[in-house]
């Protein structure tokens, strides 16, 4: 036997929580296939085989939070060949394997959990649950991250009696197994809720690794930096043609998605290089001054927000950026990024505008201590040489350290990003 462990997770990281089995017991897997997915409040990793054989043990369940060096299941190299001899010799590619056992016995055949309809994502104390009470995940509704059935949503289900196979008997008498399965066929108009018992109006979820540090994060953020915001506006006009103008062109010829973030993203570094103090950080009585930009791009995934960078982007043209921030946000959201890509940030714009704020004040990435906050781009009416004109306007915001940075600096720096938003062939000549 072969014990899968948690490997090392990165600098400073000793802990991790179970995302996801991509094997079940039973399953036969190749040396190099990963097993398991772990998220880090980081990163997410995942974890190989590293022989071939058949994954005859899993010790921990999806959402168990696990720490380096602890066992997640057992890999049995002899099992290969078990499999390799085993069922299928006769021939009928299209039969099951003699012997095994219907649908939902858990009295023979190799022992595993129940199967699941196709595409459907269950964890193993879940598809456990339902072949007891002889529940049809299909028709369970999965409350997890990425619509992962769990236990407590079978349970749910069958004290309000859905998810039950097929209705040949009363809704709150459940057959001791499931029936085989029946072809895909439309789903029955649901039935009315069972009356609501103590307990079943609300469900308590644990906190991931990865929220977990994200809460304390903001709370320290909250709690060590003297924060304050300062707001502006900038007209998008010129910005906005220029990108219609060069937009079909760059992605043409470069294969590159020209958004505004890269104009935002120059226009902070040109900014950031005019005052300093904005990309500095603290060190106990000491500030340290930063001669490069590791801009942060905030990008919401659905394990929650990360704050991926861009290396040096002080040295970068507009095509490099577009380039890394689609990179970037690729990764963050298939939860390829690597450790490399979230650490050594110097100052980080966030965009809540894509998801329609209007306004906001962002809590600083520490210890950082500056953070730039962008917002819905609108068209309003406003005053152009005394006259009334409809322009597509954005409101910005700048919360910082005001322990290191005073408010003068905080405002003559949200106007120069103004500035060259405004007139941004000026970017191309500060």
């Amino acid at each position: 036997m072969i014990a899968i462990k948690v490997p090392p997770l990165g600098e400073s990281i000793v802990e991790a929580t179970v995302s996801r089995w991509l094997k079940n017991a039973g399953d036969a897997v190749a040396a190099g296939e990963t097993l398991v997915e772990l998220e880090t409040d980081k990163i997410t990793v995942e974890v190989p085989a590293l022989k071939a054989g058949v994954l005859t043990v899993v010790s921990k369940a999806e959402g168990d939070v696990v720490a380096v060096d602890d066992v997640l299941g057992q890999l049995d190299e002899a099992g290969v060949a078990a499999v390799a001899s085993g069922p299928a010799a006769d021939g009928a590619a299209t039969d099951p394997p003699p012997g095994d056992p219907p649908p939902g016995d858990p009295g023979e055949g190799p022992i595993g959990p129940p199967p699941v309809p196709t595409g459907m994502k269950a964890a193993p104390a879940a598809r456990r649950v339902a072949a007891e009470a002889g529940v049809d995940l299909a028709g369970v509704t999965g409350t997890g991250r990425g619509g992962v059935v769990s236990k407590p949503d079978v349970v749910t289900a069958i004290a309000a009696g859905a998810g039950a196979p097929v209705p040949t008997a009363p809704a709150d008498t459940p057959p001791p197994a499931p029936s085989p399965a029946a072809p895909p066929a439309a789903p029955a108009a649901p039935a009315p809720p069972a009356p609501v018992r103590s307990g079943e109006r609300e469900t308590r979820e644990k906190m991931t690794t990865r929220r977990k540090r994200i809460a304390e994060n903001l709370l320290q953020a909250q709690h060590n930096t003297a924060h304050l915001t300062t707001f502006n506006e900038i007209d998008m006009s010129a910005v906005s043609a220029l990108r219609a103008r060069l937009k079909e062109r760059v992605e043409k010829d470069h294969g590159v998605r020209l958004s505004f973030m890269p104009f935002f993203v120059k226009a902070a570094t040109h900014a950031l290089k005019a005052y300093p103090i904005v990309n500095a950080q603290i060190d106990g009585d000491s500030i340290v001054y930063k001669h490069y930009v590791n801009m942060g791009i905030a990008v919401a995934s659905e394990a929650g927000l990360v704050v991926p960078n861009v290396k040096d982007a002080d040295t970068k043209g507009m095509l490099a950026i577009s380039r890394d921030i689609a990179g970037l946000a690729t990764r963050a959201r298939t939860s390829k990024l690597a450790m490399d890509d979230l650490t050594g940030g110097t100052f980080t714009i966030t965009n809540g505008g894509v998801f329609g704020s209007l306004i906001s004040t962002p809590i600083i990435n520490y210890p950082q201590v500056a953070i730039l906050g962008l917002h819905k781009t609108q068209d309003r009416p406003v005053a152009i040489d005394g006259k009334v004109e409809v322009r597509p306007m954005m409101y910005v915001a700048l919360s910082y350290d005001h322990r290191v940075i005073d408010g003068q600096q905080a405002v003559l720096f949200l106007v120069r990003i103004k500035e060259l938003m405004e007139d941004p062939a000026s970017m191309l000549v500060d």
